[in-house]
């Protein structure tokens, strides 16, 4: 069994500041707040009731397994060591690919949005496929690059864009308040939402979107004192995720109709509205430098935290063992991050073949949905075996729901057939190769050891 290099390992870095902010860019997409607005204010029910429903009761379960197991590889260590090796494997290898395919989406989002910073002159930008490939692969390059050269750095990216969603989510909350004084409100607020089959896709990307709280558990070998800080920062983070996003999708709807919002660049939409009643032309460039920052420190961590899990698997002999090095003098998974940044770049350029943005756009999302859930099914049954049994039961419901909801198609998908092609053959595919790494691995691995010669498959610290 391979073990990382002697004198290398990752270091405790984080504390209860950068472990709050971290958890908050991590869990926070400023772009769902255009994707909810433009659904309605129905939407602002389904944000109450995701984040007691699902966000809460996954606060709760990453908590306590975070305490039951630390170290490093979260969610998949988890589930190593309540379901076997096999499923630790297939949560890792689906969640890591769940989240390749969430960073596409979010940069396609964020970098149509920035077109809207140069001016109207050059809003033609936001649909340009060179220009947002272009600054997609820049900015993910930066992201992932400052988090690569050790945690000490990265950690600062994280921490900026922790405090900019903050300042996002102010700015966003004034400009409503100061639109509704002078014209009122652009949306009817209705509160009950319409239950059809659009309403139960919306639901899953609205728990998807809250979802990302695990991203810590994964970090737990470089959070110091853990057992201390863990719990308040599950709680402080929870609750600032779920306000930011009901107040700014209010905000939102205030200055603009549903049907007005673009959910790929909709919040520069609303700066419009303001600047254009006004005059302030500085706003929609503040709050697209902001989404920007927001989002680049979101990628950060979002990469960071998940090439923890295949740094476990690559200590545990089932990936490759330059997967389980740590480099010895920036002290991270340095293959697993930059295995990462390749797989994503190469994702953000397949999955638009052939396609409108706005459909390739939500591909991604029915993917990364689907992706990203199968992993929560475990997750919750670990809580449950941990004896958080109403938390659990929540989760698993509420997991359920949302991995069925992604299969439904939104009005933008004009070819049904094709889109449910791409989510099956997409899902099988990840699965499938999952098994055949493993497989691999574990016949590569038995050949190794003597059969008088049991090992016990160890936890990376």
């Amino acid at each position: 069994m391979s073990s990382p290099p002697a004198g290398s390992k990752l270091t405790r870095e984080l504390g209860f500041r950068d472990l709050t902010l971290f958890a908050i860019v991590c869990v926070v997409g400023p772009r769902w707040i255009a994707i909810a607005a433009h659904a309605g204010p129905s939407s602002i029910t389904i944000w109450i009731a995701a984040a007691v429903l699902f966000a809460a009761p996954l606060g709760v379960a990453v908590a306590a397994l975070m305490q039951k197991y630390p170290g490093a590889g979260g969610l998949y260590v988890w589930t190593r060591e309540d379901f076997g090796p096999w499923h630790g494997f297939l949560a890792f290898w689906t969640y890591w690919f769940a989240i390749a395919l969430t960073l596409p989406s979010s940069a396609m989002a964020a970098i149509s949005t920035s077109a809207y910073a140069f001016g109207s002159k050059y809003a033609y930008l936001a649909d340009s496929r060179v220009y947002v490939l272009v600054a997609c692969l820049a900015t993910i390059a930066i992201a992932l690059g400052t988090n690569l050269v050790g945690m000490r750095i990265g950690k600062w990216t994280e921490n900026l864009g922790g405090i900019t969603t903050w300042v996002l989510g102010a700015v966003l909350v004034i400009l409503g308040a100061v639109v509704y004084s002078r014209a009122g409100s652009a949306t009817a607020i209705h509160l009950e939402p319409e239950w059809t089959w659009d309403t139960l896709s919306f639901f899953g990307m609205i728990a998807y979107a809250l979802s990302g709280m695990e991203f810590i558990g994964m970090m737990g070998a470089e959070i110091r004192d853990p057992a201390r800080i863990v719990k308040p920062v599950v709680f402080v983070a929870t609750t600032v995720v779920g306000l930011f996003y009901i107040a700014t999708t209010i905000a939102v709807l205030v200055m603009l109709k549903p049907a007005a919002i673009e959910p790929l660049h909709g919040l520069a939409d609303a700066g419009n509205v303001a600047s254009a009643m006004f005059g302030w032309r500085w706003i929609t460039p503040l709050i697209v430098l902001l989404f920007i920052v927001t989002s680049i420190g979101g990628w950060g961590g979002m990469g960071a935290a998940v090439s923890r899990m295949p740094y476990a698997a690559g200590v545990d002999s089932l990936l490759p063992a330059a997967f389980g090095r740590i480099h010895p003098r920036w002290h991270t998974p340095y293959v697993s991050i930059l295995t990462f940044g390749f797989v994503t770049a190469a994702l953000l350029l397949l999955l638009q073949v052939g396609e409108t943005m706005r459909a390739a756009y939500q591909t991604l999302v029915s993917l990364m949905v689907i992706a990203g859930f199968i992993p929560y099914l475990y997750l919750f049954a670990s809580a449950w075996k941990a004896r958080h049994r109403i938390a659990a039961g929540l989760g698993l419901l509420n997991t359920a729901l949302a991995i069925a909801s992604s299969v439904v198609p939104t009005p933008d998908i004009t070819n049904v057939w094709a889109f449910e092609i791409k989510i099956v053959a997409g899902t099988a595919l990840m699965i499938g190769a999952a098994w055949w790494v493993y497989r691999r691995a574990s016949l590569r691995r038995a050949s190794a050891v003597a059969p008088s010669s049991p090992t016990r498959i160890r936890t990376p610290s």
